[in-house]
């Protein structure tokens, strides 16, 4: 079996962080491990916590993970600090780690800012640049681009720019009131779009992680890129379609939609 890292923050109510992306992973086929970066008071509504791992933990939960169970393939979320981020990088260079996606969280969708203001500069500096492909939405684009997205004209510019500042490949996503659930996948001077349909599902937690936790289990399994885009993108679309609803707020997706239904039968 294939293996997947997450290296995120954890979400107490399930829908996102590290439970989503443990989740993601288990139905994408992989065996999935984690190394946690924050606790967070969370749930559909918001975020009203955050408890950071110290760097000296975290250093040493990636040591146990690399030294034994190596992974095929490395998702990044949640890190709030530049003091993490630049440990995470450490570590990936040290152990030569493949197939990072890099989700680069700094603001969740309740609106609550994820990512310390002077954690954003050591984000650009030492973890995007070692990343095989980036996913930030359209906000997390502008700031990454240092420009503002209204067309998908934008998002190519900004998808290029991205892409030549980090040597990396990048989907754009789309949502946020731009192209439907459209996304640009911008590599090697080139854009390709993946069409996707909106689902009126209002409950969206942890939309972000689940894409880019079936992207980093699709190229744990060889899949190339482009593939594994796509076939994330399927996975996704079907997690909404089931339109479960749980929650005062934004509620979570149902990452085990595809599940046998002989696991999910109810007592009588």
């Amino acid at each position: 079996m294939r293996t997947a890292l997450t290296i995120a923050g954890s979400d107490s109510s399930g829908g996102a962080g590290i439970q989503a992306d443990i989740k993601t992973m288990t139905m994408n086929g992989v065996f999935a491990m984690s190394a946690i970066t924050a606790l967070t008071a969370q749930n559909t509504t918001g975020v009203t916590g955050i408890l950071n791992a110290t760097p000296d933990f975290l250093g040493k939960e990636l040591d146990a993970i690399f030294t034994d169970i190596f992974p095929d393939a490395v998702k990044i979320g949640m890190v709030s600090s530049a003091e993490l981020i630049t440990v995470i990088a450490d570590k990936l260079r040290q152990y030569g780690a493949r197939h990072i996606v890099v989700d680069p969280v700094m603001v969740a969708t309740s609106g609550a800012k994820l990512l310390e203001d002077d954690a954003i500069g050591t984000l650009k500096e030492k973890l995007l640049p070692l990343a095989e492909v980036l996913t930030p939405n359209i906000p997390e684009a502008e700031i990454l681009s240092g420009m503002k997205i209204e067309s998908a004209a934008d998002m190519e510019t900004a998808a290029r720019t991205i892409c030549g500042t980090y040597g990396c490949a990048v989907l754009c996503k789309g949502g946020h009131d731009l192209n439907d659930a459209n996304d640009l996948l911008w590599r090697g001077g080139e854009g390709k779009w993946f069409r996707g349909r909106r689902i009126q599902n209002p409950n969206t937690h942890g939309t972000g992680c689940t894409l880019s936790s079936a992207i980093a289990s699709n190229l744990a399994k060889g899949y190339g890129l482009d593939e594994a885009v796509e076939r994330a993108k399927a996975y996704i679309s079907g997690a909404l379609a089931a339109m479960l609803d749980l929650g005062k707020g934004s509620g979570p997706m149902d990452h085990a939609f595809d599940i046998k239904p002989e696991y999910r039968i109810e007592a009588q």
